[in-house]
């Protein structure tokens, strides 16, 4: 008999400790000393955490030292898994990687496919904590419950490809590239064809002379009610075959299908965020891609979205290019040649680098030549020089150096900040914010800085879903980030892929409320007008949602999962927890109201110079999320949200935030110029200097 969401809803138990999911297991590995213990998390962290991101949070809180140096031997990295990964259920290949990022100085975190999460768990951990410094090259090696640290000295100097080469077959691998070991602070982490790419988490390795981490194993994942867990798999799996978004548009265009709706709604950066669109647009899209380049399709473990573009470029087939990095290495640089985006992001994942911060660095640097700030050959719509910049910036030869250290640092060198679009040192994605004000707000309260993912995504209902809201109105958007930051949260924690929040909506409301007919405008108004009901988020008490509905499956399987009674509000209320924990993170190292900002294009410059309204209103938009937060005007968690979140634990340490918060800024600019030298004194030492 088929069964619905609805009828495998897992009763209340008395028990709250996971009978599955969870490996029960993390290690400390201590690459100074080559010391391996396990590491004690219990039970009930791991449900109020779900794993992944949350629970890195929370160990990364405990164990590193406040304004540690993020190149420093005290910056710990979190390798770790979700809930649900690796247990089949749809997209639950991923798993998460955190530390104090090199870029920002802010909470660093990274979710990614492939298969790494789940041999990590089937090698028997949950996840592992890196500590320290080794004083020559290694790698980490988990196999069958034990972990080895491994001379690398002959993968040293490899790119990304060829280290993963030279592991071997078989398993989970994480390397960096030349960008990682040259501490660019944007170097990413590879793990196959997927990247933990943004916030600088491969020069946190390369910093450790740690060139790579390897996990293999065969182990159950235990699973509590297999049969219940069945069901969740294949029930879910039609949901998001059937969607129009993750069962057609994903899969046949990829993320690259995003190109003509975000051009169309200008919203696609441009000459270095100084348009939203341009007529050659199409010549970077999915469809074109689809039609001229297309191999096949490609996809992470346990997934059906299959978004992922196998290609065929210059005679070979290769890893076709994200929407990100199409928005950034295309029309960011007026690049309209889909190859020449494709050989760039290809180059940047050999060398360990993140393309949106390299597509953000360069058109900076591209506008700051253009007007006089720096002396280079770099020129918008000339890319043909584009690949040796960014081996120059990947072993920091030249202005290279400079353009390794990010665009919030390049401005503050030559000036010209702002036409640098950053926010908390984190490059832009691929989302213009002039002409979607919400996501504009998210970028801004993003605890990792300016990430599209953190930042709840709200450029969906504004410019690239089908239901549309007012992207230039302020109503509603502070409660809707809220909403979508939480949820965004909880799934990343989770072990699921953010996409699969695209189902979330009931399956043919596509079909039912076409883009621009009267329905969808009438759900448009009911969204924007649904602030007033959902400011009322951080009030809700514990005892509410106590329920499970269709078409949010993800508490519904971590039911079957755990075999713990788990519902929609405790769902919720762990991504609400995860969220307000990073920003307390983000608040200990200095970080305040004063940060949560664009760049002054996005703030001051109307997109559309007749249309005042076309820039970001963000001042008006924060104090409204703020109180929807239950923040104070500081943008500090009050206690009484600590206490509901569990997270009272922090209290004493909101004091001390408060008695410092009005010179926290300037306290953590004068710490970051002292940390910024560590790259200077590692490269020379490393290199035979004294």
């Amino acid at each position: 008999m088929k069964k619905s969401l609805e009828s495998i809803l897992i009763k209340t138990k008395a028990s709250r400790n996971p009978r599955g999911g969870f490996m029960k297991r993390y290690a400390l590995v201590n690459l100074g000393n080559r010391k391996i213990e396990d590491y004690p998390v219990s039970d009930e962290e791991m449900m109020e955490f779900l794993g992944g991101k949350g629970l890195a949070a929370k160990i990364l809180m405990k164990e590193l030292p406040a304004h540690a140096d993020p190149l420093g031997e005290d910056n710990i990295l979190i390798f770790n898994t979700g809930v649900l990964t690796g247990t089949g259920t749809p997209t639950s290949g991923r798993f998460n990687a955190t530390s104090k990022s090199p870029l920002t100085g802010g909470i660093g975190h990274c979710n990614c496919g492939g298969d790494f999460g789940t041999f990590l768990k089937k090698a028997g951990f949950d996840g592992i904590i890196i500590k320290g410094v080794s004083d020559s090259p290694v790698y980490i090696q988990i196999e069958d419950g034990k972990i080895e640290i491994l001379d690398a000295s002959q993968l040293w100097g490899l790119d990304t490809e060829k280290t993963q080469e030279a592991l071997g077959e078989g398993g989970g691998k994480l390397v960096i590239g030349p960008a990682g070991e040259n501490l660019v602070r944007f170097a990413c982490i590879v793990s196959g064809h997927r990247v933990l790419g943004r916030v600088g988490l491969g020069a946190v390795m390369g910093s450790k002379y740690l060139k790579a981490v390897v996990a293999r194993g065969n182990k159950k994942i235990p699973v509590g009610d297999q049969e219940k867990f069945r069901e969740i798999i294949r029930v879910w799996t039609k949901i998001l075959r059937e969607n129009a978004i993750t069962g057609y548009q994903l899969p046949s265009f990829g993320t690259a299908g995003l190109v003509n709706m975000t051009n169309a709604t200008h919203t696609l950066p441009t000459k270095n965020f100084s348009r939203g669109s341009d007529p050659r647009a199409y010549e970077l899209s999915g469809e074109f891609m689809a039609e001229n380049m297309l191999v096949k399709n490609i996809g992470c473990r346990f997934c059906p979205i299959r978004c992922g573009r196998w290609i065929e470029l210059d005679g070979k087939q290769t890893k076709g290019p994200e929407y990100e990095t199409i928005a950034l290495m295309g029309a960011n640089l007026e690049n309209f040649d889909l190859r020449k985006v494709a050989r760039l992001s290809n180059l940047c994942d050999r060398l360990g680098m993140d393309t949106i911060s390299a597509g953000g660095v360069i058109g900076y640097a591209m506008e700051a030549t253009e007007k006089g700030l720096i002396k280079s050959d770099m020129k918008f719509g000339n890319v043909e020089n584009l690949e040796r910049v960014l081996e120059d910036i990947a072993y920091r030869r030249g202005l290279g150096d400079d353009m390794a250290e990010g665009s919030m640092r390049l401005a503050e060198k030559y000036g010209g900040r702002e036409f640098a679009i950053h926010s908390k040192g984190l490059e832009l994605p691929g989302y213009e914010p002039r002409r979607s004000v919400g996501q504009g707000l998210g970028y801004a309260t993003a605890n990792r800085g300016g990430c599209h993912l953190n930042s709840g995504y709200v450029v969906f209902f504004e410019a690239t879903g089908t239901m549309q809201i007012d992207p230039l109105s302020k109503r509603g958007k502070a409660q809707l980030n809220v909403l979508q930051q939480n949820l965004f949260d909880a799934i990343s924690s989770c072990g699921s892929c953010l996409f699969t929040a695209y189902a979330v909506l009931p399956t043919g409301i596509e079909e039912k409320v076409p883009p621009y007919s009267r329905y969808s405008a009438l759900m448009a108004k009911a969204i924007e007008s649904s602030g007033l009901l959902l400011s009322m988020q951080s009030k809700l008490p514990l005892g509410m949602l106590k329920f499970n509905i269709p078409f949010v499956p993800y508490p519904i399987a971590i039911s079957a999962v755990t075999g713990v009674d788990y519902t929609l509000g405790d769902f919720l209320l762990a991504g609400e927890r995860v969220f307000n924990l990073e920003r307390m993170f983000n608040l200990r190292e200095g970080f305040s109201r004063i940060d949560d900002t664009l760049a002054g294009r996005i703030l001051e410059e109307p997109q559309n110079p007749e249309d005042s309204n076309t820039k970001v209103p963000l001042a008006k938009m924060l104090d409204s999320y703020y109180k929807t937060r239950g923040w104070d005007e500081d943008g500090v968690p009050q206690e009484e949200i600590l206490k509901k979140l569990k997270l009272d634990w922090l209290i004493p340490l909101r004091k001390e935030i408060k008695e410092r918060i009005k010179t926290a800024s300037q306290n953590r600019l004068q710490i970051r110029k002292r940390h910024d030298e560590t790259v200077k004194k590692i490269l020379s030492l490393r290199r035979g200097g004294k």
